[in-house]
């Protein structure tokens, strides 16, 4: 973790606000409720495509009244607020967010997909597998002086099983390979070279058909993390998970629409794709399509758009212990129609 900025005033309490850019994703909520206009919107579209190495936002030291607002409200907690020295997340005055994401792994079969998609990485998974020789049975010969060292065995097999030690042409030992192995740890006895074999050097039985009552039930062990850090609660795990192992709360409900007057430029600007921290925005037919499945209306892709066509409408908010009055009247505002 990089602390990118520090704001720290002494008074009747030491107060300190840190962004944290590795976990901004340049929605512009601070800045949307920032009162003192303290919170800048940096060059987000630059930054997502990887042309500027800036932050995502930048705060005026001098107008920043520590207020906390901006922590309180930022769904991705890249903003941290102390009070002497205590993360206000851990005071109990403060507003919470109940956004939330967890796998249940008593319920995960540890198949990977959630893994494989999530856009944060925010999931590792560890997983064991039985090996191939305690699941299949079989009989294999290969018969090296009949073997022509073709390579067609090599080339067709399904399971990589099969390798051949090539030779440089050399007229002292003008053989194109010392030898063709056979890993039986690999083989499956499909059969596949022993029919392709245009020499009849390959011999193969497979019995695991027959053997089958006696061959062990694979039995898949691992682990599955989700860094709660890294995660932004988009909902990809739960929507992706094959048996509902992860449940995912987003820090939003509502939907994403588009002006009535708004022609998307699709592949000739796709900024919104570009900036979607989500991965919930694809190009399709030449026209931006979010996927709310997938979509946490943070409006990052609202605040690129260069021609202001989508709107963001959140109708809740799933911040709890909200106690101020101005508080509550400022963060309405996230509740409403933005664009």
């Amino acid at each position: 973790m990089v602390t990118v900025a520090r704001e720290t005033k002494e008074g009747k309490q030491s107060r300190s606000l840190t962004h944290k850019d590795e976990k901004c994703v340049g929605c512009g909520i601070c800045t949307d409720l920032c009162p003192t206009s303290s919170i800048k919107l940096g060059p987000i579209l630059p930054i997502a495509r990887g042309l500027l190495k800036v932050d995502k936002i930048n705060i005026n030291k001098e107008n920043c009244v520590l207020c906390g607002l901006c922590a309180s409200a930022c769904p991705f907690e890249a903003l941290e607020f102390d009070i002497d020295g205590v993360d206000i997340k851990e005071r109990p005055e403060y507003p919470k967010w109940t956004d939330d994401a967890e796998i249940d792994e008593e319920k995960c079969i540890y198949c990977g997909r959630c893994e494989k998609a999530c856009p944060t990485e925010a999931i590792y998974l560890s997983r064991s597998l039985p090996n191939v020789e305690e699941l299949v049975r079989g009989e294999t010969e290969l018969d090296q002086e009949k073997c022509i060292q073709c390579g067609i065995c090599e080339e067709l097999c399904p399971a990589e099983a099969i390798t051949m030690h090539r030779n440089d042409i050399d007229p002292s030992e003008p053989n194109v390979a010392s030898s063709v192995e056979l890993d039986k740890s690999k083989c499956v006895y499909c059969g596949v070279c022993k029919r392709a074999c245009p020499v009849d050097a390959i011999k193969i039985v497979c019995t695991t058909c027959m053997e089958q009552e006696d061959i062990v039930t694979p039995e898949i062990e691992g682990c599955i993390v989700l860094n709660e850090d890294e995660c932004i609660n988009c909902g990809w795990c739960q929507e992706i998970c094959p048996v509902d192992a992860a449940k995912v709360t987003k820090p939003f409900e509502g939907e994403i629409e588009y002006t009535e007057d708004f022609v998307c430029k699709g592949e000739t600007c796709h900024a919104c794709e570009d900036v979607c921290p989500c991965n919930a925005i694809s190009i399709v037919d030449g026209k931006s399509v979010v996927n709310p499945l997938f979509c946490t209306l943070c409006g990052a892709c609202a605040k690129a758009c260069p021609q202001k066509g989508i709107i963001i409408k959140r109708e809740k908010m799933n911040l709890e212990n909200i106690r101020s009055k101005s508080w509550k009247r400022r963060l309405s505002g996230l509740t409403e129609e933005n664009s």
